[in-house]
């Protein structure tokens, strides 16, 4: 189990990339236009720079939703690999069924 503060900041990131994305394509955009001058380029540039770090998405991990792990994480049910084991193994999965050979 992960701490609980690294849950919390997870979710904390999440909340302030939702927050941030309007305004970091609005800035991005108008970095890449090569067609505006630089002067209007390099201020967009500086105010993307003063934006919150964690409003980045590249600072996002993916965590299991009952665990908090982060690695092993199966996007598709939002959960890692222990945790799909478990309930699969419990039947609270619909349609994974136990292997037996």
């Amino acid at each position: 189990m992960a701490r609980k503060a690294m849950i919390e900041r997870e979710r904390k990131r999440r909340r302030m990339v939702a927050k941030y994305a309007d305004i970091r394509t609005e800035l991005k955009e108008t970095i890449y236009n090569r067609e505006l001058p630089m002067e209007q380029r390099f201020s967009a540039s500086m105010k993307l720079a003063k934006l919150p770090r964690n409003s980045s998405s590249t600072r996002l991990r993916n965590r299991c939703e009952l665990t908090g792990r982060p690695r092993g994480y199966y996007r598709k049910l939002r959960i890692s690999r222990i945790a799909v084991r478990e309930l699969g193994g419990s039947g609270q999965i619909p349609g994974m069924v136990k292997s037996s050979w």
